[in-house]
């Protein structure tokens, strides 16, 4: 075997390991990725069974404990669409109805939402910037309401 040879096949070698490392690293990314949805995003282009996240403001009345004690049932919406959520698990301390929220997880064959996360806001005056955005879209952000949560110190 020539010098010419036995280059080309290392560089073939490592061009072959380069992209069994790559093919390797986008596939543990896919399994990670959560994304961003919206509840009319959910009615419009349900995402299947991968792992998305949903914001939006929790409907007032609809939250309920089921009677395990663990599981909670609430509704999501972006005033235009709503959602069913199940949570099994301790719910933060900022979870509570008219507030802004974030739920991670996968949407369910009957059209409720499992969630395996909850994110709530972390102050009076902040929104998940996601949920802020669907509700501008929407036309129902109005962060001059009292009471009402924005993004942001500025309300941006």
């Amino acid at each position: 075997m020539t010098r010419k040879k036995r280059r080309l096949y290392m560089l073939l070698l490592a061009l072959a390991g380069l992209g069994t490392a790559t093919a390797l690293t986008l596939t543990a990314f896919d399994e990670n990725v959560a994304f961003f949805f919206s509840p009319s995003d959910l009615v419009t282009r349900p995402p299947g069974d991968k792992l998305v996240r949903v914001g939006g403001l929790v409907e007032g009345g609809s939250v309920t404990k089921l009677d395990d004690g663990v599981t909670t049932n609430f509704i999501i919406t972006d005033t235009a669409h709503s959602v069913k959520v199940s949570f099994s698990g301790a719910l933060p301390d900022l979870f509570r109805e008219g507030q802004g929220v974030l739920a991670e997880g996968r949407l369910g064959p009957d059209g409720t939402f499992q969630a395996r996360e909850i994110l709530a806001r972390h102050d009076e005056n902040y929104m998940p910037k996601e949920v802020a955005d669907a509700l501008k879209a929407s036309g129902e952000f109005r962060p001059e309401v009292p009471g009402r949560p924005v993004y942001g110190p500025e309300g941006k």
